[in-house]
């Protein structure tokens, strides 16, 4: 929380325009391109770092698909996971799949509507099969995606919690790259107290193209994905 004040506080004057505009991108998406909704995020989410003291340590960029219609597939460390990913990827809008727990905090709340995210539920079978239909078809017409296969955050720091299966359905039938990222130390701007400069590490690994995985069973997949991203983590932390 202090670090969000602090974040708040050096943006001051710009603070109540932007939260109106990204409150109005959020209520009219479809007035603005994906590109025009994912610029403006990421103009909020630089800001925001350089005033609340995260700078991101980017690796990897060029590991990230030429072409749209891949998926993400990060460890879960915080509530500022997708800010980490946003800031660091380039030129690739892309949504998120969010547990349906986290639709109602404000700012990620209008964050996820200007993705025009999906949410989750956890415990209805049928409206996850739903969700991850619609992300399939998504992907396959060019959109790119974000999930977090461990499906929550690890609240463990730097350990990594156990990959789903499940989670990487939606990728098997859109037939995609499946892109791990390591996110290394990015629990410590929103869920520690410390305010005192945060160096948040992305790693963006080699893609898994469908020619690679398309023999492996979704728990396979799973566990080789968390298996890369431990590795260049081990090899990473400070």
């Amino acid at each position: 929380m202090k670090r969000i004040l602090m974040m708040v506080f050096r943006n001051i004057l710009l603070v109540p325009y932007m939260w109106c505009k990204l409150c109005y991108y959020a209520s009219h998406v479809e007035k603005y391109t994906e590109k025009q909704r994912y610029d403006m995020l990421k103009f909020i989410v630089k800001r925001a770092n350089r005033g609340g003291n995260v700078h991101i340590d980017v690796h990897g960029q060029d590991n990230i698909p030429k072409e749209d219609g891949f998926m993400f597939f990060p460890n879960h460390q915080g509530l500022y996971d997708v800010l980490a990913i946003v800031d660091a990827c380039p030129d690739h809008p892309f949504s998120v799949v969010a547990k349906q727990e986290v639709k109602n905090i404000q700012f990620l709340k209008q964050v996820f509507a200007c993705m025009k995210a999906f949410t989750i539920d956890r415990d209805d079978v049928r409206q996850s099969m739903k969700v991850i239909m619609a992300v399939s078809e998504e992907v396959k017409n060019g959109r790119n995606y974000l999930i977090f296969p461990e499906g929550t955050r690890s609240k463990n720091g730097n350990q990594v919690g156990e990959f789903k299966g499940g989670s990487f359905k939606a990728a098997t039938k859109a037939k995609c790259p499946i892109v791990p990222v390591a996110l290394i130390d990015s629990f410590k701007p929103f869920d520690t107290k410390t305010i005192s400069q945060v160096d948040v590490q992305v790693h963006f690994l080699k893609p898994m193209h469908y020619e690679e995985y398309k023999d492996m069973k979704t728990l396979e997949i799973a566990e080789e994905v968390k298996r890369r991203i431990e590795e260049v983590m081990k090899e990473n932390e400070r």
